[in-house]
């Protein structure tokens, strides 16, 4: 499928270019430490474990904010983002590589802009589909 770089021209079935992350601690760590999330889950493995995971694994919401910054990031100056929706269905686990993914759906032009509707998800390094979405963004009209 085509990659929509510019959000002005992008057409159904063009892709966003993803934003990856190689995940652990060191992520986690610093989204605990904004948010107040130091649970034992999330920094040890032996808990991890114990919920039923390989490892300790990342919060879910980080990969909301993984999402946010995949749109934030191609949207630049140009739009904004009016609805995310997510459902998280597998964990993020230590030493994955996480990638936040969208995909055009719908285009249609309104009176405040272009509006636009995206598939959007989180996948981890080997395909699976950690956290499906939906997004709807508005493109602010060209000058």
């Amino acid at each position: 499928m085509p990659q929509a770089d510019d959000p002005h021209t992008a057409r159904v079935g063009d892709t966003l270019p993803p934003f990856v992350r190689k995940t652990g601690f060191h992520n986690w760590n610093r989204y605990a430490a904004v948010n107040y999330e130091f649970v034992p889950i999330h920094m040890d493995d032996d808990a991890g474990r114990a919920a039923g995971y390989p490892s300790a694994f990342g919060m879910g919401n980080l990969q909301w904010a993984y999402l946010h910054n995949l749109l934030r990031g191609w949207l630049g100056d140009t739009g904004r983002i009016t609805r995310l929706s997510v459902q998280f269905r597998a964990a993020n686990v230590k030493g994955q590589t996480v990638a936040a993914r969208g995909e055009v759906t719908a285009v249609r032009d309104e009176p405040e802009g272009r509006v636009l509707e995206l598939k959007v998800w989180t996948e981890a390094d080997h395909g699976q589909t950690l956290a499906p979405g939906r997004a709807s963004v508005l493109i602010d009209p060209r000058p």
